[in-house]
C-alpha cells in the first residue's frame, strides 16, 4: 500500500473527474511545476493505485436509452455451469458488465437496450435461453450519479 499525501488525493480526485487533463494544467492547478505532477501520477500509476483510463460513452447519444441490472440465480450450480453461463453472457454485446456475487442471486448484470421493447427482445431471445438460468430479477435503472469513491 502506498501512502498518499493530499496532494497526490486531490490529484485522484482531479483524474477522476476528468482523465484526459495533463500533468501541465494539473500542477498548475495543485501548485505543481509540470514534471512534478507527472511524476506523482507516474508513481501511482506504478504503485498501482491509477489502474487505467476509461473512455466514457454516452449510452443515450448512442440510442440505448435503457438500463437494467438483471439478477441471475442459476438453475444448476457448480464450476461447469458458472463457466458456460459466464463465456455465453459476455458474448452478448448488450450485456456491459457481468458481477458474479454472493448472495439471493448468483450474477448481477448491466443490460443496455434502446427501449424496454428492445430490453424485452434480449431477455426473452438472448438471456433467458443462457445455459443454467434459472430465476430473473429485473431493476430499471431512474438515474445515476457518479462517485469518485474513497481515495486513501
Amino acid at each position: 500500500m502506498i501512502d498518499l499525501d493530499d496532494t497526490d488525493r486531490a490529484l485522484l480526485r482531479a483524474l477522476a473527474e476528468d482523465a484526459t487533463q495533463s500533468a501541465g494544467a494539473l500542477g498548475r492547478r495543485f501548485g505543481l511545476s509540470q514534471p512534478a505532477a507527472w511524476r506523482r501520477i507516474r508513481r501511482l500509476e506504478e504503485a498501482g493505485v491509477i489502474a487505467g483510463r476509461r473512455l466514457e460513452v454516452d449510452r443515450e447519444a448512442l440510442g440505448f436509452g435503457v438500463t437494467v441490472f438483471l439478477g441471475v440465480k442459476l438453475a444448476t450450480k457448480g464450476r461447469v455451469s458458472l463457466e458456460d453461463f459466464e463465456r455465453a453472457v459476455t458474448a452478448i454485446p448488450e450485456v456491459q458488465v457481468v458481477q458474479h456475487v454472493l448472495g439471493l442471486f448468483d450474477y448481477r448484470l448491466r443490460v443496455v437496450a434502446r427501449d424496454i421493447a428492445d430490453f424485452e427482445r434480449v431477455l426473452r431471445r438472448r438471456i433467458m435461453t443462457l445455459p443454467g438460468v434459472g430465476q430473473v430479477e429485473a431493476n430499471v435503472l431512474l438515474t445515476e450519479e457518479r462517485r469518485i469513491g474513497p481515495l486513501g
